[in-house]
């Protein structure tokens, strides 16, 4: 599959790097990072790391080059990408560069896991109105990376039996309610709702998911993208 996508999105890293010589990423396993960011396209009933595709990106002189980057089909409206760290910016790792680290995808997300507890915290959980909480780090912008975080959920689970419902509408926001809280989800399916319509920029996912089970399903299905 080919998309488009302009090169100032992160992902278009391939590009940069032969334009942006300068900046020097470490690219070894212990600064692999893992981000979610929503999907064009289409919606994953369930877990998945199914690769994106091609993409075709735009140079600023405008011309057009074929990339492949390590990004992953995940869950619902939701993709991951694979990235290097350097703490101002975010390079996407490609493909070679997981064969280079010897990881499969799922070891991949995991050890950029572990480094994002390392280097950013492990998750703290805030109070949030309507008897919602909020899930942080010390990055806002990597706060709905938590969201891969199994060890964390697994926790609450054990807290709340029944599981919980999350919602990730943008970057900065992993909101979360016990799903045997019926007026907390329905605080959260309203919150989650206008977050998602106000960021623009910065939105991830409209769908709203449900962890029990030790796994994660679709509590809400995402609506069609929002111009």
């Amino acid at each position: 599959m080919r998309l488009r996508t302009a090169l100032v999105a992160i992902g278009a890293c391939v590009a940069l790097q032969a334009l942006a010589a300068d900046t020097v990423f470490d690219t070894t396993a212990g600064n692999l990072l893992a981000v979610l960011r929503g999907s064009d396209a289409g919606s994953e009933p369930q877990e998945t790391l199914r690769p994106y595709g091609t993409l075709v990106a735009e140079l600023p002189d405008g011309r057009e080059v074929e990339v492949e980057m390590s990004w992953f089909r995940y869950l619902g409206d939701m993709h991951i990408r694979l990235v290097f760290d350097s703490r101002t910016e975010l390079q996407s790792a490609v493909p070679e560069d997981l064969q280079r680290l010897h990881l499969e995808p799922q070891q991949a997300v995991q050890v950029a896991v572990e480094n994002l507890r390392r280097v950013y915290g492990e998750p703290k959980v805030t109070a949030w109105p309507g008897g919602l909480m909020q899930v942080i780090g010390r990055a806002d912008d990597l706060n709905s990376s938590y969201f891969l975080d199994r060890t964390f959920w697994r926790g609450l689970e054990r807290e709340h039996p029944g599981g919980v419902v999350v919602a990730v509408p943008q970057r900065g926001g992993l909101l979360y309610a016990p799903a045997a809280d019926a007026e907390a989800v329905a605080a959260l399916r309203f919150n989650a709702t206008a977050i998602y319509a106000a960021s623009r920029r910065s939105r991830v996912s409209s769908a709203l998911y449900l962890f029990r089970d030790d796994r994660w399903s679709i509590f809400q299905a995402p609506v069609l993208p929002l111009q």
